[in-house]
């Protein structure tokens, strides 16, 4: 019996041992297969191969975690621009009649359409492209070559929404009486030569930014590339297309045309202001300059104090808190902290928005006494406002923050001891900014009054020009605001 049961210890001892060797021979390795392998699983790849092709750039950002936060905060600041044009929108639509809304919708939505495609064709190009003599780009047309590359697209949707902020100024200075298809003949001039050659003497390594004075000709966010472009262009427009019907009385004397909605024109004001956090922040184009939170605070307090001094002006003038004024001076002072916003302290944006608040007031005093008709006072908020923003960098920048980056010469105005160096460049970029885009649209609109037309027959400018231009009013039931 015992030589029984050490048979039986044997024999189970050698059956595991051959069970064991069996596994292993089936998989290499100590541990046995989770899941059988199939049959048909195609090879294993070679070691190492070629890289796979890499259109547009993209590898680099999968790569650098910091990089990609840099897009993503370009990106988001981008859309939060183009919301801007909502604000646009709103503005120009309270500041009008009910009989012309729709008109001032399907300009807002066109600045953006048709700027698209023109600052896509051409106008990138022009401005970013390889720079020749200091006055314009020369390569990356339609996006083409070397301009199919990420940064080359994060750039260009900054940009373009920029291009759009830039033409939509001009809508709510021709109101109400100029044809639709002649304001779409001018955006293709704004948003394809106007905007993008100006751009390029600033910003894409042209001439003003090398003026041997100071730093060159600086502006942060865009008070003279963006705002005073669109408002010199505005005030061009305003003077070839003639004031509306019954704003001048036969003395001169100007009278007031009500806008419809104070409602709206206070929303598109907030959303403007809201937007306007992504204009001025997002200019540092990365995520990484921790100066944005200087600039946010700048942007925030010239505005607060424009509005005030607006309202404090309008008050001391007629004993009234004028809202519309009011809001424009909001925007004056975004407008004029717009160049200066990441160079100067606190106190200095508060001084500037107090300016601005001021300055926008007058300035619409002084262009209705010599008979310009600007229904919302676009060219006094952008354009007399873009002029000072580029010259209060100049007085105020505070020698601690660099050109664009912090590894930079700093920035330093006359009030802290920087000479006039700084302030000479920023009035010859203010000139030359005003110069160049108030003639070019001079020309523009001369241009296309004297071959198409500029502006309605009277009958459709007295009866709206929604129902003549578009056959769609945008208050269909409420004739009577009109």
């Amino acid at each position: 019996m015992r030589r029984l049961m050490l048979i039986t210890m044997i024999l189970m001892l050698m059956l595991g041992v051959s069970s064991v060797n069996l596994w292993a021979e089936d998989v290499p390795g100590s541990n046995p297969p989770l899941v059988e392998q199939s049959e048909t699983a195609p090879p294993p790849l070679p070691a190492e191969e070629d890289p796979a092709p890499d259109p547009g750039g993209a590898s680099t950002l999968k790569t650098d975690p910091g990089l990609a936060v840099d897009f993503v905060w370009v990106l988001v600041c981008a859309f939060l621009v183009f919301f801007m044009q909502a604000g646009f929108a709103m503005v120009e639509g309270g500041f009008c009649r009910a009989k012309n809304v729709s008109n001032l919708m399907m300009k807002n939505a066109m600045d953006m359409a048709i700027g698209s495609l023109g600052y896509f064709a051409v106008g990138f190009a022009i401005m970013f492209g390889a720079d020749k003599m200091g006055l314009i780009g020369t390569d990356g047309w339609f996006l083409l070559g070397d301009a199919y590359d990420v940064s080359k697209y994060q750039l260009f949707i900054f940009q373009l929404v920029f291009c759009a902020t830039a033409a939509t100024i001009v809508s709510g200075a021709v109101a109400e009486r100029l044809k639709f298809s002649s304001y779409l003949l001018y955006t293709v001039a704004v948003s394809a030569i106007i905007y993008p050659i100006y751009g390029h003497w600033v910003w894409g390594g042209g001439w003003l930014s090398s003026l041997p004075f100071g730093l060159g000709h600086l502006d942060f966010a865009g008070s003279g590339v963006v705002h005073l472009v669109g408002g010199a262009v505005g005030l061009a427009g305003a003077i070839v297309v003639g004031p509306r019907f019954g704003k001048f009385s036969e003395n001169g004397k100007p009278n007031a045309i009500p806008g419809h909605s104070m409602s709206l024109a206070a929303l598109g004001t907030f959303i403007l202001w809201f937007g306007w956090f992504g204009f001025n922040p997002g200019s540092t184009l990365s995520a990484h300059e921790l100066r944005i939170a200087v600039i946010a605070v700048n942007t925030n307090l010239a505005a607060a104090a424009g509005g005030v001094a607006a309202m404090g002006v309008m008050y001391l003038k007629s004993k009234k808190f004028d809202i519309g004024m009011t809001l424009n001076g909001i925007l004056a002072g975004l407008v004029a902290i717009t160049a200066p916003c990441a160079w100067v302290e606190a106190w200095a944006a508060v001084v500037i928005g107090l300016v601005a608040g001021v300055l926008v007031v007058l300035s619409v005093l002084f262009l209705e006494n010599i008979g310009v008709d600007d229904p919302v006072g676009a060219v006094s908020v952008h354009g007399t406002n873009g002029i000072w923003g580029l010259i209060s960098l100049g007085l105020f920048a505070d020698g601690t923050y660099g050109n664009y980056t912090t590894e930079a010469p700093y920035v330093t105005g006359l009030f802290y001891g920087g000479g006039a160096g700084q302030l000479i460049a920023q009035v010859i970029g203010a000139a030359v900014c005003f110069l160049w885009a108030f003639v070019l649209g001079l020309i523009v609109f001369k241009v296309i009054d004297a071959t198409y037309g500029l502006r309605v027959q009277p009958t459709e400018e007295i009866e709206g020009l929604d129902a003549h231009e578009h056959g769609t009013p945008a208050y269909p039931n409420f004739w009577i605001l009109k």
